[in-house]
């Protein structure tokens, strides 16, 4: 579904994704990559991680930076991006108030929903795709309070699991990592695998709420 709010550089657009049976049991909001890259919210990684929501039960509402699409605006270099993201979670929580929020993002999307995991005490959870940790500092990562999954692939070359564990040593206890073998920094002919432990992380994050 099609939808669209005023953001802090003007109107973004998104595209929202209820589950199919039920009532939504989350919410997520889904950040894509690089703006400048070709990133939008359509990437392939981002329709997946979505779609891998939807199947779980949550909602998930993927949409377009300033600047990108439709969405008004120019790139920003990073915190207006965040800010971007903290606009979609208002309109989200606005939308389905009561339920809980979580931050989801690939690549840039991901450092994204990190850092807008550390300024909204809302985001109960993050689930952080190829995190870029080689292409950009990931400042927070080390003070994540909230339960998280950093899902890398094992050949990206901005960043697999064994490189977070490097540069980031003093991961908090709710902070997990996980590698999908075989693939690259585009999860390239393992989008299925991808999809598979997005659904599986929800529904385990799901399951603590019960």
């Amino acid at each position: 579904m099609r939808v669209a709010w005023g953001g802090p550089a003007g109107r973004l657009e998104g595209e929202l994704s209820l589950p199919d049976e039920a009532e939504p049991r989350a919410l997520c909001v889904v950040a894509h990559p690089h703006p400048l890259h070709g990133g939008n919210m359509h990437s392939s990684v981002v329709y997946r991680v979505a779609r891998g929501m939807k199947a779980a039960g949550v909602a998930a509402l993927r949409f377009n930076f300033r600047g990108v699409g439709t969405s008004a605006g120019t790139h920003d270099g990073g915190q207006g991006e965040v800010d971007d993201m903290l606009s979609a979670c208002d309109w989200l929580v606005a939308e389905r108030p009561g339920l809980p929020l979580w931050g989801a993002g690939f690549s840039f999307g991901a450092r994204a929903a990190l850092m807008a995991a550390g300024e909204d005490e809302r985001l109960a959870r993050a689930l952080l795709v190829a995190l870029p940790v080689k292409a950009f500092e990931c400042p927070g990562l080390e003070e994540l309070s909230i339960p998280s999954l950093v899902l890398q692939a094992e050949d990206d070359e901005f960043g697999n699991q064994e490189a977070v564990r490097e540069l980031y040593p003093n991961l908090p206890r709710g902070v997990r990592t996980a590698c999908v073998r075989g693939t690259d920094h585009f999860f390239t002919d393992r989008l299925d695998a991808l999809e598979q432990l997005v659904r599986e992380t929800a529904e385990s994050w799901l399951e603590e709420y019960s």
